[in-house]
């Protein structure tokens, strides 16, 4: 789905399964991706003993770059002109994550129609474990 703005309105929302049921594999292989190693990421014992979680969980990056997805779904990659979030809680091994993006302005900018997304991302819970927004080029 590639917005256009004949075909939106302010309020609109939408949503998309981004994971269900993150699994470790997923983790260790965002390590090796990302070349982030920390063990919080990978390593039950360093996480319970040196740490005090209760085991390992994602990479904040891994939760945004999923996140990412409902943006560029929204807008196609190369329309994406801003991307920002903020964690707000973590992202366990077993967890369903959902994004949804609300349209917050529909706007024109240097001859370019805009439009700005509220976006929360949440787990099966429905704790919000990053909210962010976003902006992307739209044609009319």
């Amino acid at each position: 789905m590639t917005l256009k703005a004949s075909e939106i309105s302010v309020g609109d929302t939408f949503e998309e399964v981004l994971v269900e049921d993150l699994k470790r594999t997923q983790l260790v292989m965002y390590s090796g991706t990302s070349g982030d190693y920390n063990p919080l990421h990978t390593d039950d014992v360093y996480c319970r003993e040196a740490a005090g979680y209760s085991g390992v969980f994602a990479h904040g990056m891994l939760t945004m770059g999923m996140t990412g997805r409902v943006v560029t779904n929204a807008f196609g990659a190369e329309n994406v002109k801003k991307f920002g979030v903020r964690f707000t809680n973590q992202v366990w091994p077993g967890d369903d994550l959902t994004g949804k993006a609300v349209i917050e302005a529909i706007r024109e900018e240097g001859g370019e129609t805009l439009v700005d997304l509220a976006i929360t991302t949440t787990n099966q819970k429905g704790d919000v474990v990053i909210t962010g927004n976003a902006t992307g080029r739209v044609d009319p």
